[in-house]
């Protein structure tokens, strides 16, 4: 790596000026948000979801701080990775506080809680979703394909499907996926990549426990998100997928049990 001259530093320091101002606006801005929050229980829902935006706009501020290393500097800034890491965990926590972390489980265990956002339409919520997206995936990019984090993304990207699928109404889903709705294109976008992002983290933390961890939870949860989908496609009414699905669960369900029979026997072995 060539040598950082002080004109390479100087350099770095003046464009990332404009960022360090960005980024304590927006910390600012969090903690009075937060105050709010404690103040003003009824609103505290849409307050979150204001928060969950400023820690994505955090995170793309912290992003552009490594691009301004990376191209000055030539090379990452580890520090303004792992802050954009953060903040985008708090942005993710913001919303499971709205809308909850169920992975599957039926829509009126959570359906109370999106009585409180209602007035945050379902173009916004696409909209914040799809932010969210952009944001995980700039973070991705910016580590690179050989990061120790490489895991960890795993289950960032598996609590973002989560709150993608919760923050939709599903009973008005269906309604508005018709030409008819202000939010049809919204709507379909929003089931689509909820779809998506579902059967993505099912591959991925089925991945993850055969590559990396060997943990039957990581297979239990992946397990989890298939039936996530299955579910979604039951209350859409779209019965092929589900079926197919259903399958699929039940091939990862026989593996599951039959490696689960395996590692007792290591055990009793022992």
């Amino acid at each position: 790596m060539a040598k950082i001259t002080e004109n390479d530093r100087y350099a770095y320091h003046e464009k990332v000026k404009i960022y360090t101002a960005m980024t304590k606006s927006l910390l600012d801005t969090e903690k009075s948000l937060m105050s709010e929050v404690q103040k003003n229980l009824a609103d505290a829902p849409l307050l979150r979801m204001t928060l969950a935006d400023e820690m994505l706009n955090l995170t793309s501020n912290y992003v552009a701080i490594n691009g301004i290393s990376q191209t000055v500097l030539r090379t990452k800034n580890e520090e303004a990775l792992n802050d954009a890491r953060k903040s985008i965990y708090k942005a993710v926590i913001y919303l499971e506080e709205v809308v909850s972390s169920y992975i599957d489980v039926p829509f009126s265990d959570y359906e109370e809680r999106l009585a409180a956002i209602e007035s945050f339409d379902e173009n916004q919520r696409y909209l914040l979703i799809r932010k969210m997206g952009f944001a995980i995936d700039m973070l991705e990019q910016a580590y690179g394909d050989n990061s120790k984090w490489r895991w960890t993304f795993v289950e960032l990207e598996g609590r973002f499907a989560t709150v993608a699928k919760n923050i939709v109404d599903l009973r008005s889903a269906y309604a508005n996926s018709g030409p008819e709705s202000p939010f049809y294109d919204s709507t379909v976008y929003h089931l689509r990549l909820i779809k998506k992002l579902l059967a993505q983290s099912a591959d991925r933390y089925r991945e993850k426990y055969e590559l990396s961890t060997g943990q039957m939870h990581d297979f239990k949860t992946g397990i989890a998100y298939l039936g996530a989908l299955r579910r979604l496609h039951i209350v859409l009414a779209e019965s092929e997928d589900a079926e197919a699905i259903k399958k699929k669960l039940n091939i990862w369900t026989v593996k599951l049990e039959t490696d689960l029979k395996k590692q007792e026997e290591a055990k009793k072995r022992l």
